[in-house]
């Protein structure tokens, strides 16, 4: 089951370790839905491909094309040089959605007062990071990871790294913000 909280402020030691504030400052689901529009699914690995869940998500929503991909040491090319990409601070034009099958990670995300808040992700969990919410991604210290990702259409797959406050986007995602979010389920 997926974790939340706010993260402290360290830029200095390694972005793999869980980086909790002192005192440490968990968030519920239901309010990083609401101070973010992250929504969060729990699916079976053992079953989702046949138990219905997933294929239901996947109809409700229109992701219509999916790959999967796997991070660690030995299966990305450049592992410490992609590790670093994933955790530069950007934007995507559509949603970001990721259901691991295997190892954990870790998404951050902003919230509306421009705090990190930090998404412990491992098998079994299903995370929809909106668009045009800066966020970033990296592995924890297990190094390894195995997700499918879920698209709409064929996917787009570039980060705008910020500052990119005038992207329709953004300023949608900003719009929602100030309006509330509601989950899809």
């Amino acid at each position: 089951m997926v974790k939340a909280w706010y993260m402290d402020d360290d830029t200095t030691s390694d972005q793999r370790l869980e980086h909790h504030k002192n005192p440490q400052e968990f968030i519920l689901l239901e309010e990083l839905l609401m101070k973010t529009g992250v929504e969060y699914f729990n699916l079976n690995v053992d079953t989702y491909m046949s138990d219905g869940v997933l294929d239901q998500l996947k109809k409700e929503r229109g992701y219509t094309y999916e790959d999967e991909i796997v991070c660690s040491k030995e299966c990305l090319p450049n592992y410490e040089e992609k590790i670093k990409s994933f955790y530069s601070e950007h934007l995507h034009t559509d949603e970001e959605i990721r259901f691991v099958l295997d190892g954990s990670g870790y998404f951050d995300v902003r919230d509306g007062s421009d705090r990190w808040i930090r998404i412990a992700v491992s098998a079994g969990d299903m995370i929809v990071i909106p668009a045009g919410i800066y966020h970033r991604f990296t592995l924890d210290t297990m190094n390894y990871i195995k997700a499918k990702r879920f698209f709409i259409g064929e996917p787009v797959w570039l980060p705008y790294n910020r500052p990119a406050d005038d992207m329709p986007c953004r300023r949608q995602y900003l719009d929602k913000l100030s309006e509330g979010f509601v989950t899809a389920h």
